[in-house]
C-alpha cells in the first residue's frame, strides 16, 4: 500500500530544490574596515583583496562600511561584522564584548602614533604644546588618539585641548589651515596624502610602538571558513602580486595573530581616554 504523490507536489519539488541547493552553496560574510579613509578609499584598497578571497575559495567577503569610527565601534561590540578589521584596542574591546578572535596581522612591522605640526610652526617641542589645541581623528582611534593623547597626559603631563575631526585626513587638514596647532595621527596615512599637505607637515613626536591592526572574526563564523580567509590570506604574502595588494592595507610581512599581541595594550591604562560609544 502507497501514498499517491501528485504531479503538482513534484513539480513543486523540483523548483525548490535548486533554490535550496543554492542557499546552502552561497557563502557570504559580511567584514567591517575601520574607517580611517571614506568608504571609495577603504573599497580601493580591499575590494582587490575579497577578489582574490572568493577566487580561492568560493566565499564571499562583502564590504559594510562605517561612515565614523564611533559607528564601527558600535557594530563591532554588537556582534554585526562576521570579519573585521579593526586597531588593537578595538581587539580589545571585541574579544571582551563578541569574543572576537584575531587571525592575521603585519608582523613586520609595529603601530605608532604620530603628532605633527607644520613645517613653519612654533612648535618645537612637547612642552610647546601646553594650552594648545590638537585635533584627532576620533577619540577612540588607537595610534591618532588614545594612545598620543595617554602619552602626552600621562607621561608628559601636557595639557591641552582636544578637538575630534572624524579622519585622519581632516586631521592633516585642520593642521594646515592652521584650525588646530597639531595633529595626531599614523605614518600610513600621512605617507598617502597628497604631497602638497605632506610635505608641508613634520613629525614632532611618536607614541611607543603596539602590535599593529589584527584582521578578526566572530566566533559565528565556521571553523572552515576562518581557516579558509586565513590561508589565502598568508598565501597571498607569498607571492608579489599579494604582497602588493596587502601592501595598501599596509601590510608588510603577513603573519598569525594571537590575543597576547594585544593584551599588552592593558599596561598603557587607555580605558582613561576611551570613550564608550555604545549606549
Amino acid at each position: 500500500m502507497y501514498t499517491k504523490i501528485s504531479p503538482l507536489f513534484l513539480a513543486l519539488l523540483c523548483l525548490l530544490a535548486p533554490i535550496n541547493i543554492q542557499a546552502e552553496n552561497k557563502h557570504v560574510y559580511s567584514i567591517g574596515i575601520v574607517p580611517q579613509f571614506e568608504i571609495r578609499h577603504l573599497r580601493k584598497i580591499w575590494n582587490p583583496i575579497l577578489t582574490e578571497i572568493k577566487k580561492n575559495t568560493g566565499i564571499e567577503l562583502k564590504l559594510v562600511g562605517s561612515p565614523t569610527i564611533p559607528d564601527f565601534e558600535k557594530e563591532f561590540n554588537r556582534g554585526h561584522f562576521d570579519f573585521a578589521y579593526m586597531n588593537p584596542y578595538h581587539m580589545l574591546l571585541a574579544q571582551r564584548s563578541q569574543s572576537y578572535i584575531p587571525l592575521i596581522r603585519d608582523t613586520g612591522r609595529k603601530l605608532h602614533g604620530i603628532l605633527v605640526v607644520r613645517k613653519d610652526s612654533d612648535i618645537k617641542s612637547i612642552k610647546d604644546l601646553e594650552g594648545k589645541k590638537i585635533a584627532f581623528p576620533a577619540p577612540n582611534a588607537l595610534g591618532a588618539s588614545l594612545l598620543m593623547r595617554a602619552n602626552l597626559r600621562n607621561d608628559y603631563k601636557i595639557k591641552f585641548n582636544p578637538v575630534y575631526v572624524k579622519t585622519h585626513s581632516s586631521v592633516y587638514l585642520n593642521v594646515i589651515v592652521k584650525q588646530a596647532d597639531a595633529g595626531g595621527g599614523v605614518q600610513k596615512t600621512l605617507k598617502q596624502q597628497k604631497i602638497n599637505i605632506s610635505s608641508a607637515l613634520k613629525v614632532l613626536h611618536k607614541t611607543p610602538s603596539v602590535a599593529p591592526h589584527p584582521l578578526a572574526v566572530h566566533p559565528r563564523v565556521p571553523v572552515e571558513v576562518r581557516e579558509k580567509v586565513t590561508q589565502t590570506l598568508l598565501e597571498m604574502g607569498k607571492n608579489p602580486i599579494g604582497q602588493a595588494l596587502l601592501a595598501k592595507i599596509p601590510i608588510k610581512k603577513i603573519g598569525v595573530a594571537s590575543m597576547s599581541d594585544y593584551t599588552a595594550l592593558e599596561k598603557f591604562k587607555l580605558e582613561q581616554y576611551y570613550v564608550d560609544n555604545n549606549d
